[in-house]
């Protein structure tokens, strides 16, 4: 329990994190109880540091563009990871869509947190796009809250695509420590320029203001079909044109993903630590198909290895 705290802590290069999305919400019990036990017996082969459990929400105006998969509401991320994962001893990294909840709602959480013995942590995420007439909490205001919780270590997300188009992704990773947060998970990685980028300008700001990073986790998933390419990039994960063509046109694109990823973390891995930037990396499978969730754990396994190098 103690590895990731220690990391987060002191700022350290080399956490090492899992992610999964819950359960479908209609999932039966027995069904459930099933799906758990394989990730607890799958987590506890990879000992990572910690597990990450996302908040799924629809999200009907990202990209304007029909989902490739139909959205299901989950179990809560929360619940199970309390609940269904409880036996799994280590550290759960659960994400929270600020943005689905009231004030009032969102302030029962933080009181709930406060009672609790043990530290919480929690990755805050705003509103779902297409969600304007009713946005539910600010992030901002849910920053706000959460300092009244001291055993609440809060985590951020940082997109690199969203800086390619603004610019201005690494002001929001400093305006997010102000606030509190103690890391940042990246959104999926297979463009290392716009990543380098985003490095880049975050390295020049610590710099300007005399101030200190925090551990920036790079997410890395496998793809294995063209349908999870379309998917992963209607998410919004950026792909540059030589590596879709890799990835649409290889004999074995679950193999040719698991390549590209450990090629593409190697080359941010080196420039991160040029910048002096501690690093870190969350593995995941978008897929519920079992050979792109088999691929994942091979995936940890590389990136881990090359993690401790």
């Amino acid at each position: 329990m103690t590895a990731l705290f220690e990391k987060l802590d002191r700022g350290l290069t080399g956490i090492r994190l899992y992610g999964i999305a819950p359960p479908k919400l209609a999932t039966d019990p027995e069904r459930l109880h099933e799906i758990a036990a394989q990730q607890v017996a799958r987590l506890r082969m990879l000992e990572p540091d910690g597990l990450v459990v996302y908040d799924i929400q629809d999200e009907p105006g990202r990209s304007g563009q029909a989902r490739p998969f139909p959205f299901l509401p989950t179990v809560d991320p929360e619940v199970y990871a309390r609940n269904a994962l409880a036996e799994l001893a280590i550290p759960k990294i659960v994400y929270r869509c600020v943005g689905a909840h009231s004030r009032e709602a969102f302030s029962r959480w933080i009181d709930g947190v406060r009672s609790m013995a043990s530290r919480h942590i929690s990755v805050f995420v705003g509103a779902p796009r297409g969600r304007l007439h009713h946005p539910g909490l600010p992030l901002t205001e849910a920053y706000a809250l959460a300092g009244a919780a001291s055993n609440l270590v809060l985590g951020g997300i940082a997109i690199a695509e969203r800086h390619v188009a603004k610019e201005d992704e690494h002001h929001r990773m400093l305006a997010k420590q102000d606030h509190g947060c103690r890391f940042f998970i990246t959104q999926s990685v297979y463009d290392t320029d716009s990543t380098k980028s985003l490095l880049s300008d975050y390295a020049l700001s610590l710099q300007t203001s005399g101030r200190s990073p925090v551990p920036i986790v790079l997410t890395f998933s496998p793809c294995g079909s063209v349908r999870t390419l379309e998917f992963m990039k209607w998410l919004g994960i950026s792909f540059p044109r030589w590596l879709e063509n890799e990835l649409r046109h290889s004999a074995d694109t679950l193999e040719r993903s698991l390549d590209l990823c450990e090629s593409v973390f190697t080359d941010v891995q080196d420039y991160a630590r040029e910048k002096h930037l501690p690093i870190g990396i969350n593995v995941e499978s978008v897929s519920i198909r079992k050979s792109e969730v088999d691929a994942s754990v091979e995936l940890f396994r590389r990136l881990s290895s090359r993690l401790g190098r």
